[in-house]
């Protein structure tokens, strides 16, 4: 049978797996009475409520005799990690546009990394049925695009087609019927190359390992392309390092391939399929699985190092080991060395006393992702503010910094200029009209100012922005940015808040808890109104006397209090603060819960 790999790309929203959908609908993957989810590609939960992809999937479908491997990747640059080694087992890729925004900053991190590996891309112009759609305009973006990536002039002579991925059609011209995908199938077909691989059929066999995953009946399994040979289902292989150092000897226990959404075993494995190995207890990310004769490693695709560390620690609150199960700093470290295997953007290393772990990663919602998915297997941690790596370089300081995209309604643009350019010490790069009312900026701001700056940006444009950030590249230190100019409102005592106390205290700031919630001595329950720390006692109740005078019975009326989601209180922190996270509750609270400890720390570190 006739086989195709290709990678579906584009930017967060712009459509991938919804139109994956389709295609495994139009291939006849689903029986016609099958109940499939919506977006059936997101299997996981957190991907389901966001609404974004995290993890790369494969999938394949059959058309007219042909089998295409499918591999729907992740949009966002903090999992690029994945996009880079999906990328190096495809032979190409089909690029989605929306054809209202044009091609947006992952647009242009996914389509560098496909151009550089000499991959010839489809464009697909998605969403042309919307009313402000733009197909022209969005096609012209995608050519300047290109030319600035450096294409060569193969690469720049690319098909397009346009199409509705919701409505399930995609056609050469915009009046075309708009009745099916069979169009986008056939340009496949007809532009993609078969794989090379296949002429290497007869060679041992070598295959590169590009995501790991665990199947609780059959184990560790690798998946990845079979680079040259076949392989039965018994046979010995080794698996070798990037340097080519032996790692283990395994036997192929079980070998799985892509049939629509679910995988199916099989007796052989062949040059150019996109498969699924078990057996290995060791073999990993990156590693070669090869036949016992093979010496040397396949080459791998070198991964963009982490920007960004955070600190895991142990729960040492007064209220720890209430919610969850797993307290122990033991259990916390085998889980992170367990992500860390699997996902190679993130690098996890012990800090000196053992109770904490530094997690090195690629941006804020990678590191929220993290949390989150410990937190619902009932991890309690303390995480600290997140902190920019930097590099040394010929004796000069290098920080990470990163393009920023921003789409806001004219009226926020000075808003928001002033804020990226000024304290956040960023560059405008350029500044032009996007559509009616809104104008696009793109600029270069430091990493470090932009921890904590999406709240803030929410609140600038009332809701309306949208802000896109990818790494840019390496540049000397731009000098020390202003952290959070507000103070914070300590809690005193420890017991239960009490909703006259909080009325009271409603002058001196915002509170970030409700009455009758769980407060210790050091836990952070408000912001103050000025720009110090305050310590302030939520649980002072109202003292009963026997006279009544008018006035002493007014009802108390709370103001509704702030409630941070995970990144919004990450972000929010200071260096000397900490997020209490357990499976159903977020705190923040100061790192020494101490007032006289706290006193001491702050003198040592002036």
């Amino acid at each position: 049978m006739d086989l195709r790999n290709i990678a579906i790309i584009a930017h967060v929203d712009h459509g991938k797996t919804t139109l994956v959908d389709e295609l495994l609908k139009q291939s006849g993957a689903f029986r016609e009475n099958q109940a499939v989810a919506e977006r059936a590609m997101d299997s996981n939960d957190l991907e389901r409520e966001r609404g974004i992809t995290i993890l790369a999937k494969a999938t394949s479908v059959e058309w007219q005799g042909t089998r295409i491997n499918i591999v729907d990747t992740p949009g966002h640059a903090d999992f690029g990690g994945e996009v880079e080694r999906i990328l190096s087992m495809v032979d190409g890729v089909v690029l989605l546009v929306d054809a209202a925004e044009g091609p947006m900053p992952q647009t242009k991190f996914v389509t560098s990394k496909a151009l550089a590996l000499g991959l010839r891309p489809i464009v697909v112009l998605n969403k042309v049925d919307k009313p402000d759609a733009e197909p022209d305009r969005a096609l012209d973006e995608c050519f300047d695009l290109f030319a600035n990536l450096g294409a060569t002039d193969e690469q720049l002579d690319f098909p397009h087609l346009y199409a509705s991925g919701r409505s399930g059609w995609a056609d050469e011209t915009l009046e075309g019927p708009r009745k099916d995908l069979n169009a986008l199938f056939s340009l496949v077909v007809r532009h993609v190359p078969a794989p090379a691989q296949i002429a290497r059929k007869d060679e041992p066999f070598r295959m590169l390992a590009t995501t790991l995953g665990s199947d609780p009946f059959i184990g560790r399994i690798l998946t990845g392309r079979v680079e040259s040979g076949t392989l039965k289902t018994g046979e010995t292989l080794k698996a070798l390092s990037r340097k080519g150092e032996l790692i283990e000897n395994f036997r192929a226990t079980k070998i799985l391939a892509f049939r629509g959404l679910g995988q199916q075993p099989i007796d052989v494995a062949e040059a150019g399929d996109i498969v699924t190995i078990a057996g290995m207890s060791k073999a990993t990310v990156a590693d070669s699985l090869v036949n016992p004769q093979v010496i040397e490693a396949l080459p791998a695709q070198p991964i963009d190092p982490p920007t960004i560390s955070v600190t895991f620690g142990i729960n040492d609150s007064p209220l720890a080991g209430r919610d969850g199960k797993k307290v122990q700093s033991r259990v916390i470290r085998d889980r992170l060395m367990k992500e860390a295997e699997s996902n190679v953007a993130i690098r996890v290393t012990d800090t000196p006393g053992g109770e904490a772990f530094e997690v090195a990663g690629r941006g804020e919602l990678q590191m929220g992702v993290l949390i989150e998915n410990m937190r619902r297997e009932g991890f309690e941690l303390s995480i600290s503010r997140p902190q920019v790596l930097f590099r040394e370089e010929d004796g000069q300081r290098l920080e990470p910094i990163e393009e920023v995209t921003i789409d806001v309604d004219d009226e926020f643009t000075g808003a928001v200029i002033e804020k990226v350019t000024g304290a956040r010490k960023g560059e405008l790069v350029e500044m032009k009209p996007a559509g009616t009312g809104k104008t696009r900026i793109i600029a270069h701001v430091p990493s470090r100012g932009l921890i904590g700056y999406h709240g803030e940006f929410l609140t600038d444009t009332r809701g309306t922005g949208v802000l896109n950030r990818v790494f840019h590249a390496w540049a000397p230190h731009k000098g020390p940015i202003p952290g959070r100019r507000a103070g914070v409102l300590i809690s005193m005592e420890n017991g239960q808040s009490v909703a006259y106390a909080l009325w009271n205290l409603e002058e001196r700031g915002r509170m970030f808890i409700g009455p009758q919630a769980d407060v210790y001595e050091g836990m952070i329950i408000g912001e103050h109104s000025r720009d110090n720390d305050l310590e302030v006692n939520p649980l002072k109740g109202k003292k009963l006397t026997n006279v009544r005078a008018s006035g002493t019975d007014e009802a108390v009326r709370l103001t509704p209090h702030i409630q941070f989601s995970l990144e919004e209180a990450i972000a929010y922190i200071d260096n000397d603060e900490l997020v209490e996270v357990t499976p159903n509750s977020i705190r923040l609270r100061k790192r020494f819960l101490d007032p006289h400890e706290r006193k001491r720390q702050s003198k040592a570190a002036s």
